[in-house]
């Protein structure tokens, strides 16, 4: 069926897809979706490493998307991600998740020059490391933030790779944090303080409507490809230079 990456349309395709998928979403949730929308950053990502707590995988994704973190990568170089659809309620519907879990290759290498590329400054979460503290932390420039695994932490590869550091305060006798709880407490401290700065933190229209073009079709379920080839069927009729 032809179907397109919502990134590769020109804006006009992209509204009038946006208009026809429109069709088969309910009105209560194209208006949850609008409402949505301009709380979703790009400016700050979730990197997990090695997770392999379904229970933990889960809270710390619907932490993401609950705060508005668009973009969750997973890294599987040992451990399988896996969600508990309990914990998560449906929250993976609404992020993107990025996985590099490629077999017999470095996936903390390949996630890591992944994100360089795309100008993410790349934070390494540790109790054992001096850094920054959540409010303290930079973020003129978008920010990384991984968080390893349950037991060993970050591997040293990131610890050593990272531009910078942060470390959550803690004041017990106990050495850290659950790593759900970690997320939220790192996640919920700087969305607050992007949402209170000047820095550019919202998407840009253009990745808006990729956004909202993206969820229509996980709303419209398996048969989206089907609808969205009727779409393009309709336009091919109309203009010869249609991508279908």
């Amino acid at each position: 069926m032809p179907t397109a990456s919502p990134a590769t349309l020109t804006p006009d395709q992209r509204r009038a897809l946006l208009a026809y998928l429109g069709q088969f979403v309910t009105e209560h949730k194209k208006r949850r979706m609008r409402e949505v929308l301009p709380w979703r950053t790009r400016h700050v990502a979730l990197v997990l490493e090695d997770i392999y707590q379904p229970q933990n995988a889960s809270a710390t994704l619907r932490t993401a998307e609950i705060l508005g973190v668009l973009d969750i990568y997973i890294v599987e170089n040992r451990n399988t991600y896996r969600l508990n659809p309990d914990v998560a309620l449906g929250a993976n519907k609404w992020v993107n998740l990025h996985r590099f879990r490629e077999p017999e290759e470095d996936n903390t290498a390949r996630a890591l020059a992944h994100l360089r590329a795309r100008g993410y400054t790349i934070v390494a979460t540790s109790p054992h490391r001096q850094g920054y503290a959540p409010e303290d932390l930079p973020l003129e420039r978008p920010v990384a933030l991984w968080f390893g695994n349950e037991l060993e932490g970050l591997s040293p590869a990131v610890l050593e790779a990272a531009d910078m550091h942060l470390r959550l305060p803690m004041f017990g006798f106990t050495e850290s944090y659950n790593i759900s709880v970690s997320v939220a407490i790192a996640l919920y401290t700087l969305v607050r303080r992007l949402h209170r700065s000047e820095v550019p933190w919202r998407l840009t229209p253009a990745e808006q409507d990729e956004v909202l073009l993206t969820w229509y079709r996980r709303v419209i379920g398996p048969k989206w490809p089907q609808v969205e080839a009727a779409f393009w069927r309709q336009q091919a009729r109309q203009s010869p230079n249609s991508p279908a």
